[in-house]
């Protein structure tokens, strides 16, 4: 089998930037009190009417396919990661590809929430492993903004998430010892309730009323506890699995850029891997938690900040709601 591998990487964030400081005049918080517990700083949210979940990917795309030297037409495929798609049905990925202004190749929508830009970057990889697609682009997009509770009540969740998106081409690769080496994915629905939106859903005669909205269940709700708990568990068994499969250690990492959920996750992440800050990627002071879209932003960000180069060993990681993990070993 051929090995697939990223020729192109963009991302695409809203021009608002709202600051913890922003988020004091909304409920009780504080800035202070924002940056001990999560690391953020500020974040960036939607304009409406100017920003959607599918344009915002678009824009990633894009910058995705300029870097690759592709043109939307191109595609062979479509996969998008989102929690927050621009209607209940159809996916966001049918309005991307309206966007890109192509016809008729698939269009896949993945719903893995944080761990959702890797489980899509993995279906995509096996595409092209097979040898039935070349050119596939995989997105991740988010707009959470417009789903918070910014009352007291929310403020556990709501100071936490942003708005944005990522997106890479994945193409052949010449080399079968470049490019992505293996993905790993992992769920456990035990957890479910722990971190979920519960509110509408199909599972209740009315999908939506005055008590859901009178109650927060149409609001994110987090155990925060139980997340952290399970998150510096499972990130550094899921980096551990993808070392091990291709015979590496961690040492052997030249960035690792995870999920950002927390930046106290991450610089425990980072102590027990036993890597260097310089290794480590982390942009959450500037954008939050952006879901799906967070691993491709970083990973944009890191290769614009010349932080990657060819012949790097590159590990994505993501830890989130279902709970679902993941993670992919890339020689760069």
């Amino acid at each position: 089998m051929r090995n697939s591998k990223i020729s192109g990487v963009g991302h695409y964030v809203p021009e608002r930037i709202v600051s913890n400081k922003d988020l004091e005049k909304l409920m009780d918080t504080s800035d202070e009190w924002i940056r001990e517990r999560t690391g953020i700083v500020e974040r960036r949210y939607f304009q409406e009417g100017v920003d959607t979940t599918a344009n915002m990917a678009a824009q990633a795309s894009q910058k995705a396919l300029k870097m690759a030297g592709l043109e939307a037409t191109d595609l062979d495929m479509i996969v998008f990661a989102t929690l927050s798609p621009d209607y209940v049905f159809p996916g966001s990925g049918v309005l991307l590809q309206r966007e890109l202004g192509i016809k008729e190749i698939p269009a896949l929508d993945v719903r893995n929430q944080c761990s959702g830009f890797i489980y899509a970057l993995s279906v995509a990889d096996q595409f092209i492993k097979t040898g039935m697609y070349n050119n596939v682009l995989v997105v991740g997009s988010e707009i959470h903004s417009s789903g918070l509770d910014f009352t007291t009540r929310g403020r556990g969740v709501s100071v936490i998430f942003g708005d944005g998106a990522g997106a890479v081409v994945l193409t052949p690769s010449e080399n079968n010892e470049q490019g992505i080496l293996s993905t790993h994915l992992h769920a456990d629905g035990e957890f479910a309730e722990e971190l979920a939106v519960l509110d509408p859903g199909s599972n209740k005669k009315d999908r939506l009323t005055h008590e859901m909205l009178d109650s927060g269940s149409i609001y994110p709700h987090m155990n925060g506890n139980m997340v952290f708990k399970h998150a510096v568990t499972r990130f550094p068994e899921v980096i551990m699995e993808a070392l091990q499969k291709n015979g590496y250690k961690p040492e052997d990492i030249d960035m690792l850029i995870p999920h950002q959920a927390n930046l106290r996750i991450t610089s425990y992440i980072q102590q027990k891997m036993g890597l260097p800050s310089e290794k480590v990627m982390s942009n959450i002071h500037k954008y939050g938690n952006t879901t799906a879209a967070s691993v491709p932003i970083a990973l944009s960000e890191a290769l614009e900040e010349g932080r990657i180069k060819e012949g790097d060993l590159v590990c994505l990681a993501a830890f989130g709601s279902g709970f679902t993990w993941a993670s992919a070993l890339i020689r760069w």
